[in-house]
């Protein structure tokens, strides 16, 4: 019970900074896009919607526990590029490098916690725990064990 009241915690916590985010980019799409640019990401205008769609999908996949693992992955593959392209505190110095590193470390984290669920699925509150399963999640136990 505690395992599976400290997935959905975890899942709850790790996906509110990509809900958050998406609605602020959804609510502020010029300064987005701006701030894209200003990166040098080029067809910034084309990526901006693919970037939402992957947060705030992803995010709440994750939150409700439906397809949860798609979730993670979309979110591990949104972080990458996000992480190399706008926390490179390799690029900086003094006091920005700092902050920089900080960010980048952050979403290192993140992408722990990602990983996490995938790996480990969203425990059983959760919609995928009510969906039937087509195959099994994990290996059936070997013949050598149950002799």
């Amino acid at each position: 019970m505690f395992t599976d009241a400290a997935a959905l915690l975890g899942r709850l916590l790790l996906c509110a900074i990509f809900v958050m985010s998406a609605i602020h980019k959804l609510t502020a799409w010029d300064q987005t896009l701006q701030t894209m640019q200003q990166h040098g990401i080029t067809g910034a205008e084309y990526l901006l919607p693919v970037a939402v769609v992957f947060e705030l999908g992803g995010g709440l996949l994750v939150l409700f526990g439906l397809f949860t693992r798609l979730g993670a992955l979309l979110l591990i593959v949104f972080l990458i590029p996000t992480t190399l392209l706008f926390h490179n505190f390799w690029a900086y110095q003094g006091e920005a490098m700092q902050t920089q590193m900080i960010n980048f470390m952050k979403n290192i984290a993140i992408f722990g916690g990602l990983f996490t669920v995938l790996g480990f699925g969203p425990g059983r509150f959760s919609i995928d725990a009510l969906l039937p399963r087509t195959r099994p999640l994990t290996a059936a136990p070997s013949r050598r064990a149950a002799a």
